[in-house]
């Protein structure tokens, strides 16, 4: 185990770190559109009973976890979990840890060179004069390797190997370097969304053009903030809450444990896992819906809003929005809004590194500089097959599998596993253990029970998602003895690749067909992929284990 012992330089960037972490491109990208896709203020009471519920109890989870296991010299979750709970399964219920953090960043580097390909084109003057058809097509030729819009070959592929290069220096300079771009990336990310924030505030009807003369700023703010009670016994809505709530605080990757592993254990976790979790929400709750949303109904409608609303929405539309505001500010605005993206993207990134580094160091040896560069080439290896094919599903089935499933199931996994093996009693105690705050006391029956089974149920809810998303009528069936109905949505039949197969039956255009096959077929190189990174990262724990028996250091 290496003696070189890192540590956070200040409380105020080690909150800042964490809170890094969390905020990413899921507040300005993800939040509005799983808003508007599930009814806007319908989704607002599900999102902020998870966040008390689910999110705040998973943070004092790993934040406890993460400092515990750094108390044994333990900076990665297979051997901060082994260090809980003596056990030679558990370490590799930890994998997730660290193959959640590969799996997601290749994919996530991607979209965080999007915004730093924007930045450029922003001042560059690239979209000027562009239809808002020409600047949508601009994002599909330029996520198309093939083509290219700006005369840059494989300008896609440059952007990428830019980001993650950039990435792998910050993180080969350790924890300062993380706290150093923290330190400046978030209050300039705070200051870009204030100011666009601001802007979406005031636009109010002044945006409308005679194609969409009833474009208003404020339709959208009313749509997120009009309270609808009836989502409450909407299950579709809950779920999509909880996905949110995992996406946005980065709980069930493995980071924030990694992160806390690096605390003096006595340092206060309870107060600094209620800061980091609230700058989180301000950032996406107040200043996340206050952008995109606002600003697109202010030039184009609410009606073209919850048509269009998707992911990359703000990739193809904002760049067309700044541009009514004439050269210059337009060039601003792009320089605030994609700025702003990629310090978002940035510190999140960061984050997914860590995990990789930490159980490198501690169970070989591999110094800043040797685990970063090995953490970026494992990330081009996996990554590239996102950007080259990304068309053909390759980068969703990682975000499916990666950055979805996977964080449910080790979440719900370390939260049995903290709660009831580890125990309540020593769990609590090493919350409160140097806390600042006094923990509302709930929190212990919470973490205990209320936690535990709503993971259980949001994952039993993913695996066997009823057809057409329609419990009550499934259920009623079931009882009936009709079966079980299964969506194509849900994860057992996602594994068989029902939807595709169905499109396959009825398909007669015989290029259709092999259009079809070609895409299962890049599916499951990217879950080969996948699995394969797995079994690596667990031979890699195993490995470890044999070195630590030999040095008389494993635990059984």
């Amino acid at each position: 185990m290496s003696t070189d012992k890192q540590a956070w330089g200040s409380r105020v960037g080690l909150i800042l770190a964490m809170a890094g972490n969390a905020v990413g491109l899921g507040n300005f990208l993800r939040f509005p559109v799983q808003a508007v896709q599930n009814g806007g203020g319908a989704f607002i009471i599900p999102y902020l009973i998870c966040f008390l519920l689910m999110g705040i109890p998973l943070l004092y989870i790993e934040w406890a976890s993460g400092r515990f296991g750094g108390k044994f010299g333990n900076h990665s979750t297979p051997y901060i979990l082994d260090s809980m709970v003596k056990g030679r399964i558990l370490k590799y219920i930890g994998v997730f840890g660290i193959f959640t953090n590969v799996a997601v960043a290749a994919y996530y580097c991607y979209i965080e060179s999007w915004t730093m390909s924007y930045v450029y084109h922003s001042l560059a003057g690239t979209f000027e004069g562009m239809s808002q058809t020409g600047i949508a097509q601009f994002f599909n030729n330029y996520v198309d390797i093939s083509k290219s819009s700006t005369g840059i070959p494989y300008e896609a592929v440059v952007f990428y190997i830019a980001c993650l290069l950039l990435n792998t220096y910050i993180l080969s300079k350790g924890l300062k370097g993380i706290e150093k771009v923290a330190k400046i990336g978030m209050p300039l990310l705070i200051l870009f969304g204030v100011i666009l924030a601001i802007r979406g505030l005031t636009l109010g009807t002044s945006g409308a053009s005679e194609l969409f003369p009833d474009a208003n700023a404020w339709d959208g703010l009313n749509f997120l903030w009009t309270p609808q009670y009836e989502s409450i016994l909407d299950l579709k809505v809950w779920m999509a809450a909880a996905g949110q709530i995992f996406f946005t605080l980065s709980v069930g990757m493995g980071t924030i444990q990694c992160y806390a592993a690096y605390m003096n254990s006595k340092d206060d976790i309870a107060l600094n896992a209620v800061s980091a979790g609230f700058m989180n929400e301000f950032v996406e709750v107040v200043l996340g819906s206050a952008i995109v949303i606002p600003i697109a109904a202010g030039y184009l409608g609410l009606d073209w809003v919850l048509e269009n609303a998707g992911f990359g929405m703000a990739f193809q539309t904002m760049p067309y929005l700044f541009q009514q505001w004439g050269p210059i500010l337009a060039a601003f605005a792009g320089l605030f809004w994609f700025g702003l993206l990629f310090f978002a993207g940035i510190t999140s990134s960061l984050a997914m590194g860590t995990p990789w580094m930490g159980f490198m160091k501690d169970e070989f040896n591999w110094g800043q500089n040797k685990g970063a560069w090995s953490f970026g080439l494992l990330i081009l290896i996996m990554g590239l097959p996102t950007v080259i094919f990304f068309q053909e599903g390759v980068f969703d089935e990682y975000d499916y599998w990666a950055g979805t499933v996977s964080l449910v199931v080790f979440a719900m996994l370390e939260t049995i596993l903290f709660s009831w093996i580890f125990g309540m009693k020593k769990g609590w105690a090493e919350i409160t253990s140097g806390a600042d705050i006094q923990v509302p006391i709930i929190y212990k029956f919470i973490i205990k029970f209320v936690t535990p089974i709503m993971l259980i149920i949001i994952f039993l809810g993913s695996l066997f998602k009823p057809l057409n998303n329609d419990w009550s009528g499934n259920v009623k069936s079931f009882f009936a003895g009709n079966g079980w109905n299964l969506d194509n949505g849900s994860i057992v039949k996602t594994v068989m690749h029902a939807g595709i197969k169905d499109k396959i039956a009825v398909a007669t255009d015989p290029a259709v067909i092999a259009q079809l096959h070609d895409q299962m077929m890049y599916l499951n190189i990217a879950r080969f992929l996948l699995l394969g990174l797995f079994v690596f990262i667990s031979s890699l724990v195993y490995t470890a284990f044999l070195k630590r028996r030999r040095e008389g250091r494993a635990t059984l």
